[in-house]
């Protein structure tokens, strides 16, 4: 570890130790505190719940079952409060009660008694504990807003005494919210604390001077998180979805209630929503960079319909550093950039020069995705290069993942972009070529990758190059090294091989790409894509072996079959 990476290392474990004892002395503050002592009576109004609702959910819990973060717990008569949950995830979305909006599909006496039943054992439970899954700070931000939100559900003809109960619970978390923003770093977590915050503001009755004060530190949030081209600071393309599934229905109340609209979020969602058309593959999707996962299409079309900035995605992110290529029905993106910071690298993944294809209708190449509810070793499998339409040198990812239980699994070592470029060439074809050091420290190679998409949309050329930095005939040379090619298919996807240099791909509309390399041998390898709806699911790669020095250049390319 170099001097420079040692002391960035010792400053983030000062960081996070502080924080750490910021959140052991956080039921102290509580005690000490005077804020939101009181709770109100009622609350004023219940916001929109955009997510989609569905009755068989909710008729297993009425059963005792719940399906959750992949997981079927069967509780019986008790109270899943009262018992071992199956997995850490599970007991996030359990705590989180975001599976409330499905009893409001059933409109009936039975599903809110169950409901108030459910919410009176937590409060029992857990109510004031301020430990355990149930009090980390994401979850109890996501709480809070289903409780907002469902309200109803849970309230309609409930007994004076929960109700009163139910009151002085949400008082109590959101004291809770307001001290425990101070011990997060940046990233979604704090955004949605603030508008957790912002919107209790408003469903609780509150003074005009707290509405404004929420509204002015949510705005400062949104500027901190929302960069200029639209894009999450995390540069995960879900965080746009799963950010607007949120302020949406939170100006929409804003603008019901009359109050003004804090100044920075309305043109904070007009930026957003170019940026999630911007990662839109063909087939309606989101692209899988950087901790992006599966996306309900009833999640996505629900906030699309909002979208009322118009016209076509752009063709770069440049604060966000991706691009897309797009012709014809054939789109590429491109992932040209790094974490902004190693506290923001936290779900970042090593997919430096990494594309996805899709055309027609499907997806054709991608990248593996992040799994949603998996456990950690497979998420840290999800972030190596390997799992990345790019090319790994030794098995070795390009950025390093620090294993420290202190300051939690950082990219120290993240890579540089030292070079990205965009042309037009005389035929209009669509060029870009990116390059970074990821491999120079372990190998001594910079990787440069140009890509190409014909005008017509019908052919993308692609093109990987190694080479020694400010070397010459006397000076340092690359190490000898295997560089292995990955192209990960979408498991819609069916693979035919053609020659040794090329494989047929074939989606399940008859959309057909023929993929060669000339002069290399093509392998089809067994892969496992993470981001499915259903889970975990297995899926097949193309791979392409080269060996470092005596083979620095790879070309490739995909041409639409009619």
């Amino acid at each position: 570890m170099q001097l420079a990476e040692r002391r960035r290392f010792v400053a983030l474990g000062l960081t996070e130790t502080r924080r750490r004892l910021c959140r052991r002395l956080m039921p102290v503050r509580m005690l000490a505190g005077k804020i939101g002592l009181q709770a109100p009576d009622r609350l004023v109004v219940a916001p929109t719940d955009l997510r989609a609702v569905d009755s068989f959910v909710a008729e297993e819990i009425m059963s005792g079952r719940f399906r959750l973060a992949g997981r079927l717990f069967d509780a019986g008569d008790e109270s899943p409060f009262l018992q071992q949950l199956p997995s850490r995830a599970f007991a996030e979305r359990l705590h989180s009660f975001a599976w409330l909006r499905h009893m409001r599909a059933l409109r009936t006496n039975e599903a809110r008694a169950q409901a108030r039943t459910l919410m009176a054992s937590w409060m029992q439970v857990h109510g004031r504990r301020l430990s355990g899954h149930g009090w980390e700070p994401h979850v109890a931000a996501e709480r809070m807003i289903a409780w907002l939100s469902h309200s109803p559900v849970v309230l309609h003809g409930a007994e004076a005494g929960f109700y009163r109960r139910f009151m002085r619970c949400l008082a109590f978390q959101r004291r809770y919210l307001r001290r425990a923003i101070d011990c997060l770093p940046m990233g979604e977590a704090r955004l949605r604390i603030r508008i957790a915050l912002a919107m209790a503001s408003l469903a609780m009755p509150s003074p005009e001077k707290l509405v404004r004060r929420e509204g002015q530190r949510l705005d400062r949030e949104l500027e901190a998180q929302i960069l200029a081209d639209g894009g999450h600071v995390s540069r995960n393309p879900r965080a746009a979805l799963d950010l607007l599934l949120d302020l949406l229905p939170l100006r929409q109340t804003y603008v019901n209630l009359g109050h003004d609209v804090p100044a920075k979020l309305i043109p904070t969602i007009d930026r957003i929503f170019p940026a999630l058309r911007f990662f839109r593959h063909q087939d309606g999707d989101l692209a899988l960079f950087n901790g992006a996962s599966a996306t309900p299409a009833t999640e996505l079309m629900s906030v699309l319909r909002y979208d009322e900035t118009g016209g076509k995605p752009f063709k770069a992110l440049p604060h966000s550093h991706y691009h897309r290529l797009t012709a014809g029905d054939t789109t590429l993106l491109v992932d040209t950039g790094q974490p902004l910071s190693a506290e923001l690298s936290r779900s970042a993944h090593a997919g430096c020069l990494s594309f996805e294809f899709s055309a027609g209708r499907s997806r054709f190449i991608v990248n593996s995705g992040a799994p949603t509810f998996a456990g950690r070793t497979y998420r840290q499998l999800s972030r190596a290069t390997a799992a990345h339409s790019t090319v790994t040198l030794g098995e070795t990812s390009s950025a390093r993942v620090t294993p420290s239980a202190l300051i939690g699994p950082l990219m120290l070592e993240a890579v540089d972009v030292l070079v990205s470029e965009r042309w037009e060439d005389a035929y209009g074809n669509d060029w870009l070529r990116a390059a970074h050091d990821g491999y120079v420290r372990p190998f001594g190679y910079l990787h440069q990758r140009e890509i190409g998409l014909a005008a017509k949309g019908n052919k993308i050329k692609g093109y990987d190059h190694f080479f020694v930095p400010d070397a010459d005939a006397d000076g340092p040379q690359g190490q000898r090294v295997t560089a292995t090619a990955r192209f990960h298919i979408h498991p819609s996807v069916t693979l035919t091989r053609v020659d040794v240099d090329s494989v047929s791909l074939e989606a399940p509309d008859g959309e057909t790409w023929l993929f060669s390399a000339p002069g290399q041998h093509v392998q089809i390898g067994e892969d496992v894509f993470f981001a499915d709806v259903s889970g975990m699911r297995p899926s097949e790669q193309l791979l392409i072996e080269i060996s470092l020095p005596e083979t620095t250049d790879l070309r490739w390319m995909l041409k639409q079959q009619v």
